[in-house]
């Protein structure tokens, strides 16, 4: 069993955070399109934390339509599903958002964009939407890792490889498209799922 998150690995949100945050005037249009500067962008403001947790509600709920699937990704699904591998996507995602104003269901949402991605049914990238399972928790998420017997968990979070509960037999794959390169013990970081197709592959044969 493959295991992959969700937020930011799957769904990649830079280039919608970037045009919400500047359509609704947070953020200069030229401020770089790449989560961590929107992020610091905009907790530079007055009343900054809550603007933050405001456009992350927006982004991850009805703004989830913007989101792009990661370049690479349906590939990887594809060769898992030629080979007759299980893919579970595991995500550590709340009902609703703590400041979104729509109360948009966040779970609703993210299956709503995985069925618009073609993730489910024969003819999609075969996934089972029994498979698909959101936790309220980073710990719960941890323990459902470690019950289905995930043998690879690809994230693009350290901080998940780095709980003390990680499951320590799991092969551990840190997505990283940009930013400095992690140097984490008994941790894979790569750049492109191109980079996770072959490590994981590499690793079968």
């Amino acid at each position: 069993m493959i295991g992959v998150d969700f937020d930011n690995t799957l769904a990649i949100y830079g280039e919608s955070l970037h045009q919400i945050a500047v359509e609704r005037q947070l953020i200069s249009p030229n401020v770089q399109k790449d989560k961590n500067a929107i992020r610091a962008a905009v907790r530079a403001l007055e009343k900054g934390e809550l603007e933050w947790q405001k456009l992350q509600g927006a982004v991850y709920g009805l703004g989830i339509r913007r989101a792009e699937f990661a370049h690479g990704a349906p590939s990887f699904f594809k060769c898992c599903s030629e080979r007759g591998l299980s893919v579970s996507i595991i995500s550590h995602k709340t009902e609703y958002a703590t400041q979104d104003e729509t109360h948009t269901n966040l779970r609703i949402a993210a299956m709503d964009w995985m069925t618009e991605h073609g993730f489910f049914g024969p003819d999609g990238l075969g996934i089972d939407p029994k498979n698909v399972f959101f936790e309220s928790t980073r710990r719960a998420k941890l323990e459902r890792i470690s019950k289905l017997g995930c043998t690879t968990f690809i994230d693009d979070l350290e901080e998940t490889f780095l709980e003390a509960s990680f499951p320590q037999q799991v092969v551990k794959i840190l997505y990283r498209p940009e930013g400095p390169v992690m140097d984490l013990p008994e941790v894979k970081t790569v750049r492109s799922w191109r980079e996770i197709e072959d490590h994981v592959f590499g690793i079968l044969h």
